[in-house]
């Protein structure tokens, strides 16, 4: 953990989408942050090829009702990761 970027210790605690290059994306609650990875607590793995909703869909009827954890605590390669946002920065409804 001493290699870990300040500004990803600050969403230490907090609900966070880590994206990926790939189909699948994690939402939970981010425990720790290592240089190999993230451990999310209460997650929810999705796939972006199964079900109806697209992801963005997906992320904001999250961030209003509320993650829908289908894993009670999961480790995240950091490799496979591309971005991570915080939950309360997912923006529902925009008015430009």
């Amino acid at each position: 953990m001493s290699k870990t970027r300040p500004s990803l210790q600050r969403l230490v605690g907090k609900r966070v989408i880590l994206d990926t290059a790939g189909p699948v994306c994690y939402l939970g609650t981010l425990k720790e942050v290592r240089p190999d990875g993230f451990w999310l607590e209460y997650a929810d793995i999705r796939d972006r090829n199964e079900g109806h909703v697209g992801k963005d869909s997906y992320v904001c009827e999250a961030k209003i009702h509320g993650i829908r954890p289908n894993r009670r605590r999961i480790f995240v390669l950091a490799h496979a990761v591309i971005s991570v946002s915080a939950m309360d920065d997912i923006v529902v409804d925009f008015q430009a």
